[in-house]
């Protein structure tokens, strides 16, 4: 049996039609299910392993990137297989899970192509997506062994799941890093565009382990959960999230 994890926004009438849509296509699959809503303040790790325990199959979580992010910051190493059903705006993830917004995930769900997805660590709190830290005044330190630290500011991003994108030297270059580790892209911010900072090219790093720290607080998104941190150590989780994905995923 699955559970179907529904985030409280879904509530709106907006999203009357698209619910009921996609619980009769559901129900016409044999896959429906039961249905908890969650609140800000829901403990999703705590009613997964509950529902573990009763033997279900399944946790679908039903909403968009930050519900994504909600469910699996907490519970992302119960070990049970996940699925997503995207609804409305905010779905980046989707996209490179390959499932489609709407109605249509069902189909991804029903066929239940699974693939096991690695999984970033840090304070406590996992990642499946990526880590961005805004430009900050940062000291990196990776591996025990290397130490990075500049007078200016510099964005860092840490990826697993979703690919870091920028431009340089007139091309797009998209990295997809599903390899069994973390890697990390740090761009140096080199002054004041009209609309955007100015940066340098990012330097590229692999690793095992890293300690990010600052004298002053530093705005850390995973997932798109942020938080205010003045030192973090981040890593690779050592298990991995069983997930359903549609064949157009992005790596």
């Amino acid at each position: 049996m699955y559970v179907y994890l529904y985030d409280n926004f879904l509530r709106q009438k907006k999203y009357d039609s698209t619910i009921k849509a996609m619980e009769t296509r559901l129900t016409d699959f044999g896959i429906a299910g039961k249905i908890i809503r969650l609140q800000n303040f829901t403990d999703a790790k705590a009613i997964i392993e509950d529902e573990i325990k009763k033997g279900v199959s399944g946790i679908i979580i039903v909403g968009n990137d930050s519900t994504f992010g909600h469910v699996l910051s907490r519970a992302a190493t119960c070990d049970v297989l996940f699925g997503f059903l995207p609804v409305g705006s905010g779905n980046q993830i989707a996209e490179v899970l390959g499932i489609p917004v709407g109605v249509e995930a069902c189909d991804i769900l029903s066929k239940r192509r699974k693939v096991k997805l690695d999984v970033g660590w840090f304070n406590n709190r996992y990642f499946v997506s990526k880590l961005y830290i805004p430009p900050s005044k940062i000291t990196v330190e990776y591996d025990e062994k290397f130490k990075v630290s500049t007078k200016d500011k510099v964005e860092l991003v840490v990826c697993n799941l979703q690919p870091f994108e920028w431009k340089g030297k007139g091309q797009i270059h998209i990295i997809h890093p599903q390899d069994g580790k973390l890697e990390a892209f740090l761009r140096p911010v080199t002054g004041k565009g009209i609309f955007k900072d100015k940066y340098e090219e990012p330097s590229i790093f692999p690793f095992q382990e890293m300690i990010v720290s600052s004298r002053k607080p530093f705005t850390v998104e995973a997932d798109g959960k942020q938080s205010k941190e003045t030192k973090i150590k981040i890593k690779l989780a050592r298990k991995r999230v069983e997930m359903v994905v549609g064949r157009e995923r992005k790596f």
